[in-house]
C-alpha cells in the first residue's frame, strides 16, 4: 500500500505515544486533509451541509447517497419507523441522580436502548441505534433540566429539526432546529483514529453488541481531552469580554504571554481553516450576528490566526471546528454547556456505528477484523524468584 518506511516498521518513538499517527486500519466512511479538512466517503463536508440528515447517514452507512428523491424518501420513512423507544428506557432515566453528568446519563440510555431492542444483527441495530438516538438525547435534556415528560417525535419533521422538536427547550431561538441539523451533520464523523471511534470499533471487534460498543465509545468521548473541547471554548469566548479586535488582540497577546491556551484554534491534522468552522461561522453571520458572545467569537476568527501566525512552531492558526460551536447553542439557547458533549455523542453514533458495521461485516474481503490485541514490550521487569 506504501513504499514509506516509517509506515512498515516499528520504532521506539513510536511506543507510548497513544498509536499517534501510527497507521493500524483502514476507514470506509470519511478521509481528513490537511488542507481540505473532512469528506465524507469523498464529499467535502461543506456540500454534505447542504443535505438532510437522513441522507448523509445513508451515505455513511451505505457508502453511496440516495439513488433519487423516492430512495430518500423511503430512508427516512425507515428510520422514523425505528424510532420507538420502548417506555422503560425513559423511567429508567427518571429514576437517575440529577447529581450525574449528562454523558453518564447518555452511557445509561445507550445501554438501556440495547437492553429493549438489540436484534444482534450489525446494520440493524446500527440503524435502529442512530433512529432511536434522537429520543434518548432529547429525554436526557427534558428529563434533567426539568423541562417535563419526554415529547414524541413529530411525524413530519426531519432528523435534526425532529430533534429540536423533541427538545422543547424553554426560551429555544427559531433557528435552533436547523442549527442542530447543521451540528449534526459536521459531526457525524472524523476519520477512524479519534479515541471514541477507536475505543467503539475496539469493543466491537470481541463481537460485544453495537449498544455496548456504542455505550464505551461514549465514555471515550467523555474524557475532558476528547469531548469537551466545545464547552472549554465557550468559557474562552466568555472570558475576553469584547469583540473590539484591539481588545481581543490584547487578550489574546496576554493571554499567550502568561503560558496560557488559545482555544478553538489550531488542529492536529489540518493546516487550513476547518471547512465545518467556516459553515459554522457564515451561519453564524446570518443568524446570531447581533449576539454578543457571537460577536467576540467572529472577532477571534479575525484576530487569532494573525498573531499565531507570529509564532513559528504554530503549523495551524487556525479556527477549529470548536471554535464556535458552542457559542452558537448557546446563543440559540441550549444554554447549559454540560449538555454539549451528549449533543457531539448524539452526531457521532452515526459515523461509529457505520464504521463498526463495516469492521465487523466488509473489511478483509467480508472476514471483518480480527479482535484487538496490540502488543506491549515488557520493560523494567528482571527476572525475580521469591
Amino acid at each position: 500500500m506504501t513504499d514509506d518506511p516509517t509506515l512498515l516498521e516499528i520504532r521506539q518513538s513510536h511506543l507510548n505515544t497513544g498509536l499517534r499517527g501510527y497507521p493500524v486500519g483502514t476507514a470506509r466512511t470519511s478521509a481528513v486533509d490537511k488542507e481540505k479538512g473532512v469528506s465524507y466517503c469523498g464529499y467535502p463536508v461543506a456540500e454534505m451541509a447542504t443535505l438532510p440528515s437522513e441522507s448523509v447517514i445513508h451515505l455513511l452507512v451505505h457508502k453511496r447517497l440516495p439513488a433519487d428523491d423516492a430512495e430518500a424518501q423511503a430512508f427516512s420513512d425507515d428510520l422514523r419507523r425505528r424510532g420507538r423507544i420502548p417506555g422503560d428506557v425513559f423511567e429508567l432515566l427518571k429514576a437517575l441522580t440529577r447529581d450525574g453528568h449528562p454523558m453518564e446519563w447518555f452511557m445509561t440510555g445507550l445501554l438501556a436502548l440495547g437492553m429493549t431492542g438489540k436484534t444482534g444483527d450489525w446494520v440493524e441495530d446500527g440503524l435502529n441505534l442512530i433512529a432511536r438516538v434522537n429520543g434518548v438525547a432529547a429525554a436526557i435534556f427534558r428529563i434533567r433540566s426539568g423541562w417535563g415528560e419526554p415529547i414524541a417525535p413529530h411525524e413530519d419533521l426531519p432528523y435534526g429539526p425532529n430533534f429540536a422538536h423533541m427538545l422543547g427547550a424553554p426560551g429555544a431561538h427559531p433557528q435552533l432546529g436547523e442549527l442542530l441539523h447543521l451540528f449534526h451533520v459536521l459531526h457525524m464523523d472524523h476519520g477512524g483514529g479519534n479515541l471514541s471511534t477507536f475505543t467503539g470499533k475496539a469493543i466491537a471487534s470481541g463481537h460485544a453488541d453495537m449498544y455496548a460498543s456504542m455505550t464505551g465509545a461514549m465514555a471515550a468521548l467523555y474524557g475532558p481531552l476528547h469531548g469537551r473541547a466545545n464547552q472549554e471554548c465557550l468559557k474562552f469566548v466568555r472570558q475576553v469580554g469584547s469583540d473590539d479586535p484591539a481588545d481581543v488582540e490584547a487578550f489574546v497577546r496576554k493571554q499567550l504571554e502568561s503560558g496560557g491556551k488559545i482555544f478553538g484554534f489550531g488542529h492536529a491534522v489540518l493546516r487550513a481553516e476547518d471547512p465545518r468552522a467556516r459553515v459554522q461561522y457564515a451561519f453564524a453571520e446570518e443568524h446570531f450576528a447581533d449576539d454578543p458572545l457571537v460577536k467576540t467569537a467572529l472577532t477571534l476568527r479575525q484576530v487569532v490566526p494573525k498573531v499565531l501566525k507570529e509564532i513559528p512552531k504554530i503549523s495551524n492558526p487556525y479556527p477549529n471546528v470548536d471554535a464556535i460551536s458552542g457559542t452558537l447553542l448557546q446563543a440559540a439557547g441550549l444554554t447549559d454547556p454540560e449538555f454539549y458533549t451528549v449533543l457531539f455523542g448524539w452526531s457521532r453514533v452515526v459515523g461509529i456505528a457505520a464504521q463498526i458495521i463495516d469492521e465487523r461485516l466488509h473489511l478483509r474481503g467480508g472476514k471483518g477484523v480480527p479482535i484487538y490485541r496490540p502488543r506491549f514490550i515488557a520493560e523494567d521487569q528482571p527476572e525475580r524468584h521469591l
